[in-house]
């Protein structure tokens, strides 16, 4: 799809492999949920066009638009909007009805979904009679049972506990790997993206800044948001030496390079390397060369073994370097915000890549 919104200031070209499990990550306000409305023919863009397959389901230039209803798309969200007068088993059934199909085929394909997902129990229930939990579990059975071509998930675990989350997360895994579904996933979660996604796209400011293997994307971001859900720390400038990046306020860093890039590496690149390979110190070390940021620290928050500390956003805007440091450091070095010292990284510690273009 090609899309572009002038008043919500979005400008998108984004594809879906069959198949494809693809999480969108960025800010509020980024253009994610917008996405998935111009997928599901809830919005229609000024300019653009969007396929499912080989059917055009929006071109603007050709006056094409087809109905919500009739693109094959299902989509769930973090509230599961179930019909509260209809059974949980008459829920599931309501898709296959919709689409012609007889009463009793829809009801056996309703309770072959809901045994799909652990729910063939909860058959005769109303929706009043469900947990967060369980709601969940049916709204998923009624969007796969409407057979959908994609299915878009609105942050589907946003809303429930810590203790139902990673049930559900592990059953949407199950079913979109061995259905092979092909499904756009939102969500703030890395664990969400983690657990169910193939590709990650991180998009900021109605666009799209970074896509890749959700692996790649977690473990090498080159986008501040994809770094700020990884729990790592990310630079950007550019390369002006090898294993050597400058910032665009004249700070330099040194780290390591790809075997095969460091040579050839130039231009507008990132340097990412995590919290807990940043040292503190009160004084500047006079060892060997490592990269030292004198720094004002500005928040501590407890972060399961370790205290996370970070100093002030950087001149454009980013977020300030963190560092883990153990409970007893922060005791003998008498830390806590406003204090000023030195955050410390070695050269090996800290990776340098080519930003995304």
């Amino acid at each position: 799809m090609t899309a572009r919104i002038a008043q919500r200031d979005v400008e998108i070209e984004f594809d879906v492999a069959e198949g494809e499990v693809v999480a969108l990550l960025g800010p509020n306000g980024a253009g994610k949920s917008t996405l998935l409305d111009l997928i599901a023919g809830l919005a229609t863009p000024d300019t653009g066009k969007i396929t499912l397959g080989a059917d055009v389901v929006t071109d603007t230039a050709r006056g094409i638009h087809v109905p919500p209803h009739a693109r094959g798309v299902a989509s769930l969200s973090q509230s599961a909007l179930l019909f509260p007068h209809l059974s949980v088993a008459e829920n599931v059934a309501f898709a296959p009805r919709s689409r012609g199909v007889r009463r009793r085929d829809a009801r056996a394909l309703a309770q072959s979904w809901l045994s799909a997902v652990g729910a063939l129990d909860l058959a005769g229930r109303r929706p009043a009679q469900l947990s967060g939990g369980q709601a969940q579990r049916v709204a998923i059975a009624r969007a796969l049972a409407a057979e959908p071509r994609v299915l878009l998930l609105d942050e589907p675990m946003a809303a429930l506990d810590v203790e139902t989350a990673p049930g559900l997360r592990r059953l949407l895994r199950t079913v979109l790997r061995e259905q092979r579904r092909t499904a756009v996933v939102v969500t703030h979660d890395l664990l969400d993206a983690l657990a169910m996604a193939d590709t990650v796209v991180v998009v900021e400011s109605g666009r799209i800044v970074e896509r890749g293997p959700t692996a790649d994307v977690l473990t090498s971001p080159r986008s501040a948001f994809a770094a700020q859900i990884a729990g790592v720390n990310l630079l950007t400038g550019r390369v002006d030496a090898p294993g050597s990046l400058t910032t665009a306020w004249g700070l330099r860093v040194f780290g390591h390079m790809d075997g095969a890039q460091a040579e050839a590496m130039t231009g507008d690149a990132v340097a990412v390397f995590a919290p807990s390979a940043v040292a503190v110190h009160l004084e500047p070390p006079r060892a060997s060369p490592r990269n030292i940021f004198p720094v004002t620290i500005t928040t501590m928050d407890a972060q399961g073994a370790y205290v996370r500390l970070r100093g002030a956003d950087y001149p454009d805007g980013s977020p300030g370097t963190a560092a883990d440091v153990t409970p007893a450091a922060v005791a003998e070095l008498d830390l806590e915000p406003g204090r000023a010292v030195y955050f410390v990284v070695k050269s090996q510690e800290m990776a340098i890549h080519p930003a995304v273009r």
